[in-house]
């Protein structure tokens, strides 16, 4: 098989329909009556995440920066009998951020879980990263994760309830040659996350986060084709996790599932943190 035909294989699981269609380990109603937010909802992992908890009974509420994105996810689902909202945000912003929690809690409710997937990168030599390329990345996923953390949990304190955060995070132990800035923007996240596992535990909040390896989103796309032909050997069982199997993790983190959980980081990479190698900016010749 061809590296393209492969790869469109692979990105063939990342279509909201394959997500809708896709089988789950959960009951229909798990979330019924729950307000859940997603942070990224428009595409990708975040897109898979929204629909999962949407097919599972809750209120699902996603944010992001293009309103045409979120409304496209919105109508898909609601298409399908379920009640899903979308609101414009830029996570990367507090003022932004405050905005949105307060628009949902005077629309929609509280939310009972957060599940904070938006971020971005870009693959390049970390040597070459100019300073706003380097700041763009950490505002936007350590930022913007912390932002929605921090605001999810007064708003709780505040309703004197408790309630759940799930960060979409990456792989740190390894490294991850070609994305210096995201390594080091999640690793933050992380760290960010087993502080306050313990800070606010007694607000009966819990704080875990997902660690996907490669995944099977538009995201590949942003890989120079030297980078994607290798993709196979990303890990043990060669191939991209799909965006429903990160969802399917997260909604064990959010859900009753994980009661006794906290302040940890659910690994879900096919193995590659113990074998393979995922040089995101291409093979240097040093380890051809």
């Amino acid at each position: 098989m061809s590296h393209e035909a492969w790869l469109a294989e692979q990105l063939a699981t990342n279509t909201p329909e394959a997500v809708w269609e896709a089988p789950t380990v959960y009951r229909d109603d798990l979330f019924k009556d729950q307000v859940i937010l997603v942070s990224g909802g428009g595409s990708g992992i975040g897109r898979a995440v929204a629909l999962l908890c949407a097919r599972l009974g809750g209120t699902v509420v996603i944010c992001g920066r293009t309103q045409e994105k979120l409304d496209a996810v919105v109508d898909f689902a609601r298409g399908r009998g379920k009640t899903m909202h979308a609101y414009t945000a830029n996570v990367r912003d507090a003022e932004s951020v405050e905005a949105l929690h307060q628009r949902i809690a005077d629309e929609v409710g509280v939310p009972d879980a957060v599940i904070n997937n938006a971020g971005g990168q870009f693959p390049g030599q970390a040597i070459d990263f100019s300073p706003n390329g380097w700041n763009a990345v950490v505002q936007n996923n350590l930022n913007g994760s912390w932002f929605m953390m921090q605001r999810a949990a007064r708003g709780w304190r505040d309703a004197g309830r408790g309630g759940v955060i799930v960060n979409v995070v990456v792989v740190t132990e390894r490294g991850m040659p070609g994305v210096a800035h995201t390594v080091a923007a999640r690793s933050g996240v992380i760290g960010a996350s087993t502080t306050v596992a313990v800070e606010w535990a007694p607000l009966g909040i819990r704080v875990n986060c997902v660690a996907p390896g490669l995944t099977a989103t538009e995201g590949l796309a942003v890989y120079p084709p030297e980078a994607q032909k290798e993709f196979p050997r990303a890990n043990a069982m060669k191939r991209p996790g799909t965006p429903m199997e990160i969802a399917e993790a997260c909604v064990y983190l959010a859900a009753p599932s994980s009661s006794f959980i906290t302040g940890e980081v659910l690994t879900v990479d096919g193995g590659g943190r113990l074998w393979g190698e995922l040089w995101t900016a291409g093979r240097p010749d040093w380890y051809a």
